[in-house]
């Protein structure tokens, strides 16, 4: 049996363990007296829902609850006040109207009939989670979904926000250059025993990282080096996310994993932290998150070390493309952390106005098992 949303999947052995881990959560909120306006600091991580733990419990316990006949204020309430219930909060005397309404989870909440999104008097916060609740026509809620600020920019097709992060590739004779020849510290303790054969034929790309099961930057290198002259046909201008794709599955071929999968998450090999980029121009994209931002990416502690965007290994390949033909010429691997020490960045803006985001017809998927 499989308990999946659009964009997780997870076994019968994964949900028992999700549901213990949101239970030692909200004993540790209980446990440090924290309301939802409590900032988690840094120790205090194990107060900390990770966005997958955060869907799964609030589709579990907010799915069909009602709505009708409430006027617009008394819902938003009755549904902050469930939030709190669910997540272990005392629920406060008023609700303040803070940016973001839960502070301590960092997330907003929207009741959506419809799937035009309206985020009123504020940009998108990149790394902000946004618990996105659809209500059927007799006001019940169907779904819940949990997206960071970031999904949701790549979901805008109005023009209202433009990219905001740029970096340029400098010219150099190498073919391929490892910019920094240590993993963050942040992961050190993570990183696969080099002198063990490591087998990841039975994993996927797109699990949860594993302690023991990421390879060290240094041998990262040298597989990928191996990529290096390899030629594939061109699908066109117009389509090159299929270019990418083409790419990402040779990466995943030569790290070992024996089928290719694809949640069109950041980063793209959640299971080695790796983020795959394809260029044929300098300029390569970055998407509305810093590779170097500190920002804990949202997924669960890894032997109870929070992932940051900065300890994303960014693997950037060149290539030129002539008579359909794509060829990989150039290689290059960094952490988030030391990316801009090669690639200096520029920047663009980010309009300030009401955003209003057409969500796509299947982006509301209720969870079930099948």
């Amino acid at each position: 049996m499989l308990w999946h949303t659009k964009y997780m999947v997870f076994s019968e052995r994964t949900i028992m363990d999700i549901e213990k881990e949101i239970e030692k959560v909200k004993e540790n909120i209980h446990k440090h007296k924290l309301s939802i306006y409590d900032k988690i600091r840094n120790g205090h991580f194990e107060c900390w829902y990770a966005s997958e733990q955060l869907e799964y419990i609030l589709n579990r316990t907010l799915k069909n609850l009602s709505l009708n006949d409430l006027p617009l204020r008394t819902r938003s309430k009755v549904v902050k006040e469930k939030i709190c219930e669910t997540l272990g909060y005392p629920l406060p005397k008023t609700f303040k109207k803070t940016h973001p309404r839960f502070i301590g989870q960092d997330f907003d909440t929207y009741i959506q009939k419809s799937n035009n999104l309206q985020i009123w008097n504020e940009d998108i916060a990149v790394n902000r989670r946004y618990v996105i609740m659809k209500v059927s026509s007799k006001n019940i809620i169907e779904s819940v979904k949990v997206v960071t600020g970031d999904i949701l920019a790549k979901l805008d097709t109005t023009g209202t926000l433009t990219q905001k992060y740029q970096a340029t590739i400098r010219a150099s004779d190498l073919q391929s250059e490892l910019i920094t020849n240590s993993d963050t510290d942040n992961i050190l303790t993570l990183v696969h025993n080099t002198l063990i054969i490591l087998d990841l034929t039975n994993n996927k790309p797109t699990e949860i990282p594993d302690i023991n099961k990421i390879i060290p930057i240094t041998f990262l290198f040298e597989k990928m080096k191996t990529l290096i002259g390899t030629s594939f046909e061109d699908t066109g201008k117009e389509r090159e996310r299929t270019r990418g794709d083409v790419l990402y599955k040779l990466v995943c071929r030569a790290l070992g994993y024996k089928d290719y999968s694809d949640t069109g998450r950041f980063p793209d090999i959640l299971h080695q932290l790796i983020e795959v980029k394809l260029q044929s121009s300098p300029t390569i994209d970055l998407g509305l998150v810093a590779p170097s931002s500190r920002a804990p990416l949202p997924i669960p502690a890894v032997n109870d070390i929070v992932i940051r965007h900065s300890d994303v290994r960014y693997l950037v390949f060149y290539a030129e493309i002539n008579n359909n033909t794509v060829k990989l010429t150039n290689m290059y691997l960094t952490t988030g952390e030391k990316f801009f020490d090669r690639f200096p960045r520029f920047e663009g803006k980010v309009i300030n106005k009401k955003l209003q985001i057409p969500l796509p017809k299947d982006f509301f998927i209720v969870a079930s098992k099948e």
